[in-house]
């Protein structure tokens, strides 16, 4: 079996924009332009570039949810998964055709603020993607969102607490849960650390990286912090203006990237550099 999990194949997606007192349409926002990229068994592809670029947008068009999302939105180009049973286009699939691939590809959303319903308890909301897609007894599903809480670093005995009680650290943890219920082969992680303290920044991208390990995962990890994206991807893909402009190994684009985007983002990304901290304190006069 070829070690190719996912191809993306000249997507394009543009969003119609209305206006007028007919609300007629205007003009059309091209979100994404003719992207191409491959995703691999075990491998974590990272999607770099600035807010606006479009990486969002090829996470939630792989796992076709921008039609219900966005009334009138035009996608072309294919999505090809490597399923067991042969290669299927996802982007041609309407919602119920969709929902037999749906517990092998899951999302990780960015704002665990939001992403998670106030009105569900964890375990609810965790258990709800075993709820529609397997047929697991309530008590193989409850015995699977205890394993699933403690595999992501929470308690089982947390199951009856609301969202409110956690933290921004644990709720994205939860959501990561929820996202592993079903055994997914791919995880789309849109910016998960972003609205997080760098110290829990670290911890969930540990956890991610051990997850894979342990489960066989393979990640889409979408962020626009270059040095984040770096520490955690195998490749990389540099998004700007809808399209992907560089594509190499992580430590590659990072060493030499070769597009003046790309330089860009890293002349951005803040270094730590203690020595020079210091000879600036000393240039100006301060204490050593």
């Amino acid at each position: 079996m070829s070690d190719v999990l996912l191809e993306v194949q000249d997507l394009t997606v543009h969003f119609p924009v209305y206006g007028g007192l007919m609300l007629r349409r205007t003009g059309e926002v091209r979100a994404v332009d003719g992207v191409s990229l491959t995703l691999h068994r075990g491998e974590t592809l990272g999607l770099v570039g600035e807010s606006g670029c479009g990486k969002t947008t090829v996470g939630r068009a792989i796992i076709n949810i921008l039609r219900a999302m966005s009334y009138g939105v035009e996608i072309t180009g294919r999505v090809l998964y490597h399923h067991e049973s042969g290669v299927i286009d996802l982007a041609s699939l309407n919602r119920t055709a969709m929902r037999p691939y749906r517990a092998d590809i899951q999302m990780v959303f960015q704002d665990p603020y939001s992403s998670l319903n106030p009105r569900k308890t964890v375990g609810q909301i965790v258990e709800e993607p075993l709820t529609i897609h397997t047929r697991a007894t309530p008590a193989e599903r409850r015995e699977r969102v205890r394993w699933l809480l403690e595999k992501v670093g929470l308690s089982s005995h947390q199951v009856d607490r609301y969202p409110h009680e956690f933290s921004g650290g644990q709720r994205q943890r939860i959501g990561i849960a929820r996202a592993l219920a079903t055994n997914p082969k791919i995880v789309i992680a849109d910016e998960p650390v972003s609205a997080l303290d760098v110290s829990v920044q670290a911890q969930v991208i540990n956890l991610l990286q051990d997850l894979q390990q342990e489960l066989g995962l393979s990640y889409v990890f979408i962020s626009h912090d270059l040095s984040v994206v770096r520490h955690i991807s195998d490749r990389i893909a540099v998004m700007y203006f809808g399209k992907i402009v560089e594509m190499g190994q992580a430590d590659q684009i990072y060493a030499n990237p070769q597009h003046a985007y790309s330089k860009t983002l890293l002349a951005a990304a803040p270094r730590p550099d203690p020595s020079s901290a210091r000879a600036r304190r000393l240039s100006s006069g301060g204490k050593r």
